[in-house]
Order: structure tokens, then C-alpha cells, then sequence
């Protein structure tokens, strides 16, 4: 468990987990302050998937199925003893969907809330897009991932970094495209959702989302690009909003 799931902050009186996602090509470091930012009442962890940080010498996942089934299996008695919510980023919004949908029908579960960041919508222009990454060529893409924000300058200058990065981003968009997203379930929860993108970003198409629960939804536009979440003051704003949410839940 401790590979698939990152706690530096164990908190066995907490009365709901919170699970994250990070984005495409990302790993555990934004979130791990999250673990420590939130109150007591919630107990962060954080998804690691295999091919990056500690697990950098295993297999990167051939599939959704089996990044679902991994994270299930190491967090599926934590799910089933307390209340959870799923917090997602871009790519983690899609994995954190998948594994929702997995949950209910294979084990009766469903989150009190579900945090879509940064997700496009299933049908939209810039999905699509994403299942064209492999005809890209890789200074195009470094000039996407630049234009995108959320990765240190530094770190594109780096040959030996630029290139593990787009190793985990083909890996990662390779695994987004086995799940069948045609398929995405109407009105399937009935847990409250919502959507959070920045405002520099047009046509996004997370209004989509709202269409899978039968529960309360919103979408908030805060300042800023795709990587609008790094920014403190939206930042703060997510960990105060998402426990307002936990709270009431």
C-alpha cells in the first residue's frame, strides 16, 4: 500500500478520507502538503501510480483496468470504513472517474463528493486531442507542457528530466485511452460533484460532468491556466471549499 498510496499524515479519527489524483506525467508532490493542510476531520492520501518516484523501477500500467484495480486493492478496506471523497487533476479526474465507477459496481461504494479539476469534458475538442499525444512531436509537446503551466522551467532545460517527463506522459495518455469513454454513465451517483477550471482556459467542456450524478453540482472558473490550482490563493480556496463540502456531507 505504501507504494500505491502516498499518507504521510495518518489520521485514524477522521471522520472522511480524502483521495488524490495527480495530473498526466505528474506524481505525489503537490498533494502531499494537502495532507497536512486539511483539518483533522479529513485524512489525505495521494495516488501514485507505477513508472515514477519510488515504484520508478516497476512497469508503467497497460491499462485503466489495471490502474483501477491496483488502487482498489490497496485502498478498498479504507473505503469501506469510513466516508471518502475523490479530488482529480486533468488525468486524475479520469482515473479518479474510473475508479468510481468500479467501486459501485464491483463493491456497493460511492464517494460523498467528487472533485473534478482541470478535467475536460468527455466530448469535448481538447479530449479528443489528448488521443492524438503519439503523433505529436516531442518539441511540440515540451511547448504544450510549458504553455500549460505546472512544471518548473528548470526542470524543461533538463534533457535527462524533459525526457523522463515525456516518458510518463505517453505512458499516461496510453492508459487514458483504454478506458471507454463513450460509455460514461448518466445520471450513475447520486453524490454531489464539482467542477473547478481556470478561466484562461475556454471550451473545456466540464459542464459534461454534471450529467453523471443526480446529486448537487457546480463549476467554479478561478483565475489562471491549466495549472490554475498552484497558485495559493486558488489553492486555498480549494482546501476551504472541498471541507465546507466534507462537512456537510
Amino acid at each position: 500500500m505504501d507504494k500505491v498510496i502516498a499518507r504521510p499524515y495518518k489520521r485514524p479519527n477522521a471522520l472522511c478520507r480524502l483521495i488524490c489524483f495527480p495530473w498526466a506525467g505528474g506524481n505525489c508532490s503537490f498533494f502531499i502538503r494537502w495532507c497536512e493542510a486539511f483539518s483533522s476531520i479529513i485524512e489525505v492520501s495521494v495516488i501514485r501510480l507505477a513508472g515514477r518516484e519510488c515504484r520508478d523501477t516497476e512497469p508503467f500500467p497497460e491499462d485503466m483496468a489495471e490502474v483501477v484495480n491496483e488502487i482498489t486493492n490497496a485502498l478498498l478496506k479504507d473505503l469501506q470504513e469510513k466516508p471518502f471523497a475523490l479530488f482529480g487533476h486533468s488525468f486524475g479526474s479520469f482515473v479518479s472517474y474510473a475508479l468510481a465507477v468500479h467501486l459501485k459496481e464491483k463493491h456497493g461504494l460511492e464517494p460523498v463528493h467528487m472533485f473534478f479539476s482541470g478535467s475536460y469534458g468527455p466530448h469535448s475538442e481538447y479530449f479528443h486531442l489528448m488521443y492524438k499525444l503519439p503523433e505529436v512531436e516531442d518539441s511540440r509537446l515540451l511547448e504544450l507542457i510549458h504553455t500549460l503551466g505546472g512544471t518548473p522551467p528548470e526542470f524543461l532545460q533538463n534533457e535527462q528530466i524533459t525526457k523522463h517527463l515525456l516518458r510518463v506522459l505517453k505512458e499516461d495518455q496510453k492508459v487514458l485511452v483504454t478506458y471507454p469513454w463513450h460509455d460514461v454513465r448518466k445520471k450513475y451517483f447520486s453524490c454531489d460533484l464539482t467542477c473547478f477550471n481556470g478561466s484562461d482556459e475556454k471550451n473545456h467542456g466540464s459542464e459534461a460532468w454534471i450529467a453523471i450524478t443526480s446529486g448537487d453540482t457546480s463549476i467554479y472558473s478561478l483565475p489562471g491556466n491549466h495549472f490554475y490550482l498552484m497558485e495559493p490563493s486558488n489553492e486555498t480556496f480549494l482546501i476551504k471549499y472541498i471541507t465546507k463540502c466534507i462537512e456537510n456531507s
